[in-house]
């Protein structure tokens, strides 16, 4: 009897990739179990957006990863804006602890 992954034509290193980045997501941020402060979200668009540069590097064509690769980075740096406008001193932090071109 075959696989259940090729039984229903799943591609096993797609499945592979999902895993991934199903475990980075429930790794803590820097900020502990608190996901809904602009830093955590912060950080973890981040680290989606460093696997998706490396997933778009290998996979040129692969045009749905690119737009979410974009939805991602738009959407850290509404993150990022409202810090800059409302909290300057957290702004400051988060990009120093990032690594983030301000």
């Amino acid at each position: 009897m075959d696989s259940p992954l090729l039984m229903y034509g799943l591609d096993v290193l797609f499945l592979l990739f999902i895993f991934i980045m199903a475990t980075e997501k429930k790794a803590q941020t820097t900020t502990g179990r608190d996901t809904w402060s602009p830093e955590a979200q912060i950080e973890r668009l981040t680290q989606d957006i460093q696997l998706l540069q490396e997933h778009v590097a290998k996979n040129k064509k692969d045009y749905d990863a690119k737009r979410a690769l974009l939805q991602k980075v738009a959407k850290r740096r509404r993150f990022l804006r409202y810090l800059k406008d409302n909290h300057l001193d957290r702004y400051a932090e988060i990009s120093k602890k990032t690594g983030l071109k301000v």
